[in-house]
């Protein structure tokens, strides 16, 4: 089981930058798959970015294009993670709820399986970004 905690998020201003933080506390050793998703009103959540913690590979949405950057920070005794999304020249299709999640087993070979919802089973609580015209 693994607990996730979100920070940051906001309002901003069109071309603005936010930056999130997800701390993440696996209570069991190992690797996971570390993710942020978005989901907008009216539709389905989407994934913005994800890493291996096993590896050095992070994919992003399409959407991103270079926008986003995803980062893992890890404490002394290995036993949490931050996360972090630093998203700038933000945009007003940017506003969405965003949350964390993370996925423990199977392996996410493809850029498309560690960017589905539907293969994490940890989730934070989400937060709110507004981004205005």
């Amino acid at each position: 089981q693994v607990r996730l905690v979100e920070s940051g998020g906001g309002s901003v201003q069109a071309g603005g930058s936010l930056r999130l933080s997800c701390v993440v506390d696996a209570y069991t050793y190992g690797d996971y798959y570390l993710a942020w998703f978005r989901q907008r009103p009216g539709t389905e959540r989407e994934g913005v970015a994800a890493l291996f913690t096993g590896g050095t590979r992070t994919v992003y949405g399409d959407f991103v294009k270079g926008r986003f950057t995803l980062s893992r920070d890890i404490s002394r005794d290995n036993a949490k993670h931050t996360l972090s999304l630093h998203m700038d020249s933000l945009k007003p299709e940017d506003s969405a709820v965003y949350y964390c999640a993370a996925h423990e087993t199977p392996l996410l070979r493809t850029k498309p399986q560690a960017l589905r919802p539907s293969n994490y089973a940890n989730w934070g609580q989400g937060l709110q970004v507004t981004v205005s015209s």
